[in-house]
């Protein structure tokens, strides 16, 4: 343990804290340096992302005192861009979220700001709506989105409804990094802050604004049979009222709520890794769809902004992914828009450089632009933005990632599981209505344009030796670039945080256009491709492979020799 980690350590042993859980896990550790050193090694990391970190007591980690540090950062900044400072609040069902949003919202108005806070926990698209629908300069939620029960978060937007830049990030950090943690800085009580007025309440009005605007994504008409059976679980979260109001009031009326997982709940009894990537977390709503008859089980994570889907295929349900999802949705809504007639001019598809280029395929064929961005909804919100401001914002017909997260309108700038859910329903009733499966309709896409198999794994480095690690791998790679990976050639290599995307050949280099990050994606020979990012919010790496190839058996024999060759450089 070194000297600054040792003071750190004595600094809130000698503090007077007032939460008797922190009191008790500070005892409980005096004599495990190892324990000692993990909770105070760094401050917790704050970035694009906000914070994000195990519930505990510590600088590392989520506990009243670092969310008070970020809010009184934060509550600095917005004082120095704005005159009539707002910010807006939302949170999740995870242990203490209503408890950091309320000392969040307490030290906001303390520093003069006047705080609207969702009275009920609300899906994190919610806030996003709530910060442009309320003309805020910013907002947080305090979420950990489909993290495990022992983290929390609190991601931070700017006034158009986006996750922060890197440029405001720093500007945020730079005010964070000035307020001593226990810095007696003036904090408002919420009730009275209620009284006030200096703190409020979003309204009904804003609930239902934000319904309206989920409804006006809508892609087929009443010739179309909606009183389909869908099952739906919000997997503990937030999803249940804005998903529910919003296919009821747009005529899905015949919808089975997992009721076991219906009722908010930070613990996630049945689902230890409340992700509807996995199947796992949506086994009790897979027994349930079975259980009434349901052809399709919807799934939304806690802070409801990822949304997953099960179909019934044969006697059993087969899990679709997020870049599935996503191609079929492409597909779905272009189809759409063209018979309707309102496919708009030089219409725009925006992904992420780990997603599907299937979905590139589909696009070609309408005659869509398609973007690629870096990993993160928060791009895919700044080319809504950038479409915005040059008056052309119809152009955006879709964006999404391979983690689940979809948004057909720009009425938010972040994922919305709400949107997802809608744009699900309506698409398998459309299918349904022509005798078709959604299994069906996306192995007509790949007998059309080839199979495209993605996989993603994860190794995960814990701690500060973890974090070093990391590093080290990644500079491996960097400087070691392989010609072949398992008897496959490297054609190319875009390194994200040189900017530098090089052809292996001839050398020939190209600046890459996006904002720098530490990601290496080497292409392959026969449109394959293998991705090295570490989280953003995890303390994992994470390796994404696509493989290109003519049949399912083919793409997952290349994909097991790509990864066990990869994997052996990753342990």
């Amino acid at each position: 343990m070194n000297e600054l980690t040792k003071k750190t350590y004595e600094t809130w042993k000698s503090a007077k804290l007032e939460d008797e859980n922190l009191i008790a896990e500070l005892a409980s550790i005096e004599n495990d340096e190892d324990a000692v050193n993990d909770r105070f090694y760094k401050e917790l990391a704050f970035g694009t992302g906000g914070l994000r970190g195990v519930l505990g007591v510590g600088s590392n980690r989520m506990n009243i005192y670092t969310v008070g540090k970020a809010s009184r950062g934060l509550a600095n900044y917005i004082n120095s861009i704005s005159n009539t400072p707002k910010l807006a609040i939302a949170y999740d069902s995870r242990h203490n979220s209503d408890v950091f949003a309320k000392r969040a919202a307490g030290i906001f108005a303390g520093a003069g700001i006047k705080v609207y806070i969702w009275k009920e926990l609300m899906p994190t698209p919610s806030l996003s709506f709530a910060v442009r629908e309320l003309g805020c300069d910013g907002g947080i939620i305090v979420t950990a989105s489909h993290n495990p029960s022992k983290y929390n978060g609190y991601k931070v937007y700017g006034a158009d409804g986006c996750q922060i830049a890197n440029e405001v990030a720093d500007r945020i950090l730079d005010e964070i990094n000035s307020v001593d943690t226990f810095e007696n800085y003036p904090v408002v009580d919420f009730e009275e802050g209620l009284k006030s007025g200096i703190i409020e309440y979003v309204s009904e009005d804003t609930f239902n604004a934000f319904i309206d605007a989920v409804s006006t994504q809508t892609f087929i008409g009443d010739d179309i049979n909606k009183d389909v059976k869908i099952a739906y679980t919000p997997l503990y979260g937030t999803g249940l009222r804005c998903v529910t109001t919003c296919l009821k009031k747009n005529g899905f009326t015949n919808i089975e709520v997992v009721k076991e997982q219906a009722t908010p709940n930070g613990d996630f009894p049945t689902c230890p890794y409340p992700n509807p990537e996995i199947r796992q977390a949506l086994e009790v709503g897979l027994k349930v769809a079975k259980e009434v008859g349901a052809d399709i089980l919807i799934a939304t994570d806690p802070d409801c902004d990822r949304v997953g889907i099960a179909v019934k295929q044969g006697d059993d349900f087969r899990l679709f992914s997020g870049n599935e999802v996503g191609v079929l949705l492409t597909d779905f809504i272009a189809k759409r828009k063209v018979a309707m007639g309102i496919m708009p001019k030089n219409p725009v598809l925006v992904k992420t450089i780990v997603t599907t280029d299937l979905a590139k395929r589909v696009a070609d064929d309408y005659g869509i632009e398609t973007r690629d961005v870096l990993t993160g909804f928060k791009y895919i919100g700044d080319q809504i933005a950038g479409l915005e401001k040059d008056g052309e914002v119809d152009r955006y017909l879709l964006g999404f990632e391979e983690s689940y997260g979809y948004l057909s309108g720009s009425y938010v700038r972040d994922k919305d599981a709400v949107n997802g859910s809608y744009l699900i329903a309506q698409m398998f009733a459309y299918y349904k209505a022509k005798g078709k499966s959604l299994l069906e309709v996306l192995e007509g896409l790949y007998k059309k344009y080839g199979y495209y198999l993605n996989t993603l794994y994860s190794f995960e480095f814990d701690g500060e030796s973890g974090m070093k690690k990391m590093d080290e791998i990644m500079d491996s790679f960097r400087n070691n670039t392989p010609s072949e990976i398992a008897g496959i050639k490297v054609l190319e290599v875009r390194d994200y945080e040189t900017s530098t995307q090089t052809t292996l050949k001839t050398g020939a280099k190209e600046e890459i256009k996006l904002p720098k990050s530490n990601v290496i994606k080497y292409m392959l020979d026969g449109n394959s491709s293998a991705v090295l990012r570490p989280s953003g919010t995890e303390p994992k790496l994470k390796l994404y492979l696509a493989i290109s190839s003519e049949n399912e058996s083919s793409a997952r024999e290349l994909e097991s020799k790509i990864a066990d060759e990869l994997k052996k450089h990753l342990a």
